[in-house]
């Protein structure tokens, strides 16, 4: 799966309680819009991708599995 990041996106995730917390810049919001789409219309693709402070997430990030289930 090939994802097409926007220069100088900015994401962070973080768990407040039960409640997870996602914030990113403009960049970083249309980068997420695009790993969305992409996993909801390449299903040979895979079928999830995962992001943490290691990988596109801001230091001290939480780290984000989104899951495509199948229909």
């Amino acid at each position: 799966m090939t994802f097409n990041w926007i220069d100088g996106f900015m994401i962070n995730v973080a768990i407040d309680g039960n409640t997870v917390v996602i914030s990113a810049n403009k960049e970083g919001l249309l980068s997420l819009a695009n790993h969305l789409k992409t996993l909801a219309e390449e299903p040979d693709m895979g079928a999830h991708f995962h992001l943490d402070e290691f990988n596109s997430l801001e230091d001290g990030s939480a780290a984000l599995i989104v899951d495509r289930i199948p229909s």
